[in-house]
């Protein structure tokens, strides 16, 4: 298991992200949250997971080993993949679905696209005594690095990319975007950002 690269940033595209190592540009397939806390040309970093299918090999990458370990737990509950286990950890961070586990919170868990009803409760279920319990902090803004870091000069292109990467149209996320962007002058936080634009996308 690769359990994290150290290297420069050398590119970051929508959802991804480059790391150079050793002369090797290794691609990882990241939150938003994640990407905010990533700057092309210096060094970072990242925790990562390597998820091995028949016909690729795809490196996943997060601010920590919390998160990286919230992402491997979520995928042991049925119908729940490594998409769809980025998707939650792009909604949510990782103390917010441990604490929506343990309050069974299915509401919480169907703000992530792709999860209906009897998705989520199948999720708590199977879920209950793995995530483990909330560690006590704010879910809201969350425990890693991902959470503390403030946001891109330029919160909305990831914004909008993280949205359409979940699932919503280009026109969605646009709008979405168009949305909170008042929020933004008071929190330029763009996992915060995101996560107030699928509310306002659930709701509608």
């Amino acid at each position: 298991m690769i359990a994290f690269l150290t290297g420069r940033v050398a590119a970051r595209q929508a959802g991804s992200a480059v790391i150079e190592v050793g002369g090797v540009g290794m691609q990882l397939q990241c939150t938003p949250a994640t990407l905010s806390t990533l700057r092309v040309g210096e060094e970072a970093t990242v925790s990562t997971a390597l998820v091995v299918r028949e016909d690729s090999l795809t490196l996943y990458g997060f601010a920590d080993a919390d998160e990286r370990d919230v992402f491997e737990r979520l995928q042991t509950a049925s119908g729940v993949g490594p998409r769809l286990a980025l998707a939650m950890l792009a909604v949510h961070t990782p103390e917010a679905l441990r604490k929506a586990v343990a309050t069974e919170d299915t509401a919480a868990l169907t703000a992530v696209p792709g999860i209906g009803k009897k998705g989520a409760q199948r999720i708590v279920l199977e879920l209950r005594d793995k995530l483990g319990d909330p560690l006590g902090a704010d879910p809201g803004t969350g425990t890693g690095a991902a959470a503390a870091a403030p946001a891109a000069a330029h919160w909305r292109p990831q914004v909008v990319a993280g949205l359409v990467n979940l699932g919503w149209s280009a026109k969605d996320a646009e709008a979405a975007a168009d949305a909170v962007a008042p929020r933004a002058e008071d929190t330029p936080d763009v996992a915060d950002l995101l996560r107030a634009a699928l509310r306002g996308l659930s709701r509608a």
